[in-house]
Protein backbone atom coordinates (compact mmCIF):
# COMPACT_ATOMS: atom_id res chain seq x y z
CA UNK A 1 0.00 0.00 0.00
CA UNK A 2 1.06 3.02 -0.92
CA UNK A 3 2.83 5.84 1.88
CA UNK A 4 1.49 9.48 2.07
CA UNK A 5 3.71 12.04 3.88
CA UNK A 6 1.53 14.34 5.93
CA UNK A 7 2.00 17.37 3.58
CA UNK A 8 0.40 15.38 0.85
CA UNK A 9 -2.08 14.13 2.66
CA UNK A 10 -3.33 18.10 4.01
CA UNK A 11 -2.46 19.48 0.53
CA UNK A 12 -5.44 16.67 -0.80
CA UNK A 13 -7.65 17.69 2.05
CA UNK A 14 -7.45 21.05 1.16
CA UNK A 15 -7.70 21.03 -2.47
CA UNK A 16 -11.45 19.24 -1.34
CA UNK A 17 -12.16 21.50 0.75
CA UNK A 18 -11.21 24.73 -0.96
CA UNK A 19 -13.35 25.19 -4.26
CA UNK A 20 -16.03 26.72 -2.16
CA UNK A 21 -12.96 29.71 -1.08
CA UNK A 22 -11.63 29.96 -4.53
CA UNK A 23 -15.17 30.54 -6.15
CA UNK A 24 -15.91 33.40 -3.89
CA UNK A 25 -12.27 34.94 -4.11
CA UNK A 26 -12.53 34.20 -7.89
CA UNK A 27 -15.91 36.48 -7.25
CA UNK A 28 -14.84 39.34 -5.33
CA UNK A 29 -11.08 39.63 -7.39
CA UNK A 30 -12.96 40.18 -10.62
CA UNK A 31 -16.06 41.67 -9.80
CA UNK A 32 -16.79 45.46 -11.08
CA UNK A 33 -16.75 47.15 -7.72
CA UNK A 34 -13.19 45.80 -7.04
CA UNK A 35 -11.77 48.98 -6.42
CA UNK A 36 -14.76 50.02 -3.70
CA UNK A 37 -14.73 47.15 -2.00
CA UNK A 38 -11.00 46.75 -1.63
CA UNK A 39 -10.76 48.85 1.84
CA UNK A 40 -12.93 46.40 3.66
CA UNK A 41 -10.38 43.71 2.45
CA UNK A 42 -7.80 45.36 3.51
CA UNK A 43 -9.25 45.61 7.12
CA UNK A 44 -10.28 41.94 6.59
CA UNK A 45 -6.61 41.13 6.23
CA UNK A 46 -5.74 43.70 9.23
CA UNK A 47 -8.04 42.00 11.07
CA UNK A 48 -6.47 38.36 10.83
CA UNK A 49 -2.87 39.65 10.86
CA UNK A 50 -3.01 41.46 13.43
CA UNK A 51 -3.66 38.26 15.64
CA UNK A 52 -0.40 36.60 14.37
CA UNK A 53 2.50 36.55 16.68
CA UNK A 54 0.04 36.42 19.81
CA UNK A 55 -1.45 33.12 18.07
CA UNK A 56 1.63 31.74 17.20
CA UNK A 57 3.63 32.58 20.33
CA UNK A 58 0.52 31.02 22.61
CA UNK A 59 0.95 27.98 20.14
CA UNK A 60 4.70 28.19 20.83
CA UNK A 61 3.99 28.52 24.67
CA UNK A 62 1.40 25.70 24.43
CA UNK A 63 4.31 23.50 23.30
CA UNK A 64 6.67 23.79 25.15
CA UNK A 65 4.41 23.33 28.47
CA UNK A 66 3.96 19.98 26.88
CA UNK A 67 7.49 19.09 25.74
CA UNK A 68 8.86 17.30 28.13
CA UNK A 69 6.08 14.44 27.42
CA UNK A 70 5.12 15.17 23.91
CA UNK A 71 7.62 14.92 21.08
CA UNK A 72 5.47 16.24 18.54
CA UNK A 73 5.42 19.68 20.68
CA UNK A 74 8.88 19.38 21.30
CA UNK A 75 9.71 19.26 17.72
CA UNK A 76 7.24 22.04 16.77
CA UNK A 77 7.85 24.69 19.46
CA UNK A 78 11.22 25.80 17.96
CA UNK A 79 9.32 26.51 15.09
CA UNK A 80 6.76 28.35 16.18
CA UNK A 81 9.00 30.97 17.79
CA UNK A 82 10.45 31.58 14.71
CA UNK A 83 7.95 31.60 12.80
CA UNK A 84 6.12 34.47 14.87
CA UNK A 85 9.43 36.75 14.54
CA UNK A 86 9.01 36.44 10.81
CA UNK A 87 5.58 37.10 11.20
CA UNK A 88 6.25 40.53 13.06
CA UNK A 89 5.14 43.98 12.03
CA UNK A 90 3.13 42.72 9.32
CA UNK A 91 -0.23 44.51 10.34
CA UNK A 92 2.12 47.72 10.76
CA UNK A 93 2.50 47.05 7.19
CA UNK A 94 -0.82 46.47 6.22
CA UNK A 95 -1.83 49.86 8.54
CA UNK A 96 0.46 51.92 6.66
CA UNK A 97 -1.09 50.47 3.33
CA UNK A 98 -4.34 51.40 4.53
CA UNK A 99 -3.32 54.80 5.50
CA UNK A 100 -2.18 55.54 1.94
CA UNK A 101 -5.00 55.18 0.23
CA UNK A 102 -7.40 57.35 2.67
CA UNK A 103 -8.12 54.97 5.35
CA UNK A 104 -7.68 56.52 8.94
CA UNK A 105 -5.22 54.37 11.17
CA UNK A 106 -7.64 55.36 14.12
CA UNK A 107 -10.23 54.11 12.81
CA UNK A 108 -9.55 50.64 11.73
CA UNK A 109 -7.92 49.84 14.96
CA UNK A 110 -10.89 50.85 16.64
CA UNK A 111 -13.35 48.98 14.58
CA UNK A 112 -14.66 45.89 15.25
CA UNK A 113 -13.62 42.75 13.23
CA UNK A 114 -16.53 40.23 11.74
CA UNK A 115 -17.75 37.38 13.85
CA UNK A 116 -16.57 35.41 11.01
CA UNK A 117 -12.42 36.47 11.72
CA UNK A 118 -13.47 35.77 15.57
CA UNK A 119 -14.41 32.39 14.87
CA UNK A 120 -11.44 32.10 12.51
CA UNK A 121 -8.86 33.33 14.68
CA UNK A 122 -10.55 32.07 18.40
CA UNK A 123 -10.49 28.25 17.20
CA UNK A 124 -6.96 28.04 16.62
CA UNK A 125 -6.77 29.76 20.27
CA UNK A 126 -9.02 26.89 21.61
CA UNK A 127 -7.13 24.02 20.14
CA UNK A 128 -3.78 25.46 20.60
CA UNK A 129 -4.39 25.55 24.62
CA UNK A 130 -6.84 22.87 24.98
CA UNK A 131 -6.68 20.25 22.36
CA UNK A 132 -3.15 20.53 20.54
CA UNK A 133 -0.89 23.12 19.20
CA UNK A 134 -0.27 21.25 15.90
CA UNK A 135 -3.27 22.31 15.05
CA UNK A 136 -1.99 25.42 13.78
CA UNK A 137 -0.10 23.58 11.13
CA UNK A 138 -3.39 23.83 9.37
CA UNK A 139 -4.65 27.19 9.53
CA UNK A 140 -0.93 28.19 8.15
CA UNK A 141 -1.31 26.01 5.57
CA UNK A 142 -4.29 27.88 4.21
CA UNK A 143 -3.22 31.27 5.38
CA UNK A 144 0.19 30.94 3.09
CA UNK A 145 -0.46 28.43 1.01
CA UNK A 146 -1.68 30.18 -1.98
CA UNK A 147 -0.87 34.12 -2.11
CA UNK A 148 -1.76 35.32 -5.71
CA UNK A 149 1.38 35.61 -7.76
CA UNK A 150 3.19 38.92 -8.10
CA UNK A 151 1.70 38.88 -11.86
CA UNK A 152 -1.84 38.11 -11.01
CA UNK A 153 -1.22 41.38 -8.33
CA UNK A 154 -0.06 43.25 -11.21
CA UNK A 155 -3.12 42.42 -13.47
CA UNK A 156 -6.08 43.43 -10.63
CA UNK A 157 -4.15 46.58 -10.06
CA UNK A 158 -3.85 48.25 -13.56
CA UNK A 159 -7.60 46.57 -14.20
CA UNK A 160 -9.45 48.38 -11.37
CA UNK A 161 -7.06 51.33 -11.27
CA UNK A 162 -6.10 50.34 -7.26
CA UNK A 163 -2.61 52.38 -5.99
CA UNK A 164 0.43 50.52 -5.88
CA UNK A 165 0.86 51.63 -1.94
CA UNK A 166 -2.94 49.76 -1.26
CA UNK A 167 -0.88 46.43 -2.28
CA UNK A 168 2.72 46.82 -0.75
CA UNK A 169 2.06 44.22 1.62
CA UNK A 170 0.48 41.72 -0.90
CA UNK A 171 3.08 42.08 -2.60
CA UNK A 172 5.75 41.47 -0.22
CA UNK A 173 3.72 37.89 1.22
CA UNK A 174 3.60 37.01 -2.87
CA UNK A 175 7.22 36.64 -2.23
CA UNK A 176 7.40 35.48 1.38
CA UNK A 177 4.33 33.16 1.74
CA UNK A 178 5.61 30.65 -1.18
CA UNK A 179 8.77 30.00 1.52
CA UNK A 180 6.84 30.00 4.62
CA UNK A 181 4.26 27.30 2.61
CA UNK A 182 7.26 25.27 2.18
CA UNK A 183 8.55 25.85 5.05
CA UNK A 184 5.39 24.63 7.08
CA UNK A 185 5.00 21.81 4.98
CA UNK A 186 8.41 20.64 5.73
CA UNK A 187 8.33 20.91 9.36
CA UNK A 188 4.56 18.66 9.09
CA UNK A 189 6.44 15.78 6.95
CA UNK A 190 8.98 15.81 9.93
CA UNK A 191 6.33 15.41 12.95
CA UNK A 192 5.46 11.66 14.26
CA UNK A 193 1.70 12.29 13.90
CA UNK A 194 -1.04 10.18 15.12
CA UNK A 195 -3.97 9.78 13.33
CA UNK A 196 -5.48 12.00 15.66
CA UNK A 197 -3.42 14.93 15.04
CA UNK A 198 -3.37 14.45 11.25
CA UNK A 199 -7.09 14.74 11.66
CA UNK A 200 -6.87 18.09 13.83
CA UNK A 201 -4.62 19.58 11.47
CA UNK A 202 -6.75 18.95 8.73
CA UNK A 203 -9.66 20.57 10.62
CA UNK A 204 -8.18 23.62 11.45
CA UNK A 205 -7.44 23.93 7.65
CA UNK A 206 -11.05 23.33 6.71
CA UNK A 207 -12.42 26.13 9.26
CA UNK A 208 -10.06 28.20 7.87
CA UNK A 209 -11.47 27.75 4.56
CA UNK A 210 -14.66 28.25 5.44
CA UNK A 211 -14.35 31.04 7.54
CA UNK A 212 -12.49 33.23 5.41
CA UNK A 213 -15.07 32.31 2.57
CA UNK A 214 -17.74 33.27 5.04
CA UNK A 215 -15.40 36.64 5.58
CA UNK A 216 -14.98 37.32 1.52
CA UNK A 217 -18.70 36.92 0.83
CA UNK A 218 -19.90 39.42 3.61
CA UNK A 219 -17.84 42.01 1.86
CA UNK A 220 -19.49 41.20 -1.15
CA UNK A 221 -23.23 41.36 0.65
CA UNK A 222 -22.56 44.38 1.64
CA UNK A 223 -21.79 45.61 -1.75
CA UNK A 224 -25.13 44.21 -3.21
CA UNK A 225 -22.98 41.48 -5.06
CA UNK A 226 -25.13 38.47 -4.23
CA UNK A 227 -24.19 35.45 -2.60
CA UNK A 228 -21.60 33.07 -3.54
CA UNK A 229 -20.51 30.81 -0.30
CA UNK A 230 -23.01 28.59 1.45
CA UNK A 231 -21.52 27.75 4.60
CA UNK A 232 -23.01 26.27 7.63
CA UNK A 233 -25.00 28.78 9.48
CA UNK A 234 -25.15 30.96 6.66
Amino acid sequence: MKSYSHSKWLRAKIRLAEPCLLEVSDHFWTHAQLAQMFPEFLFLMHSIIRSSVSLINAAAKSSQRRADLDLVCRKIAAYYQTHALEEMHHDDWLLEDMAAIGMERSEVLVRLPSSAVASLVGAQYYWALHVHPVALFGYLAVLEGRPPSLRQLSEIRTKNGLPAEGLRTMVKHARLDPHHRDEIYGQLDGLPLNRNLSELVALSAFHTIERISQALQEILDSHGNGRVFKGKGL
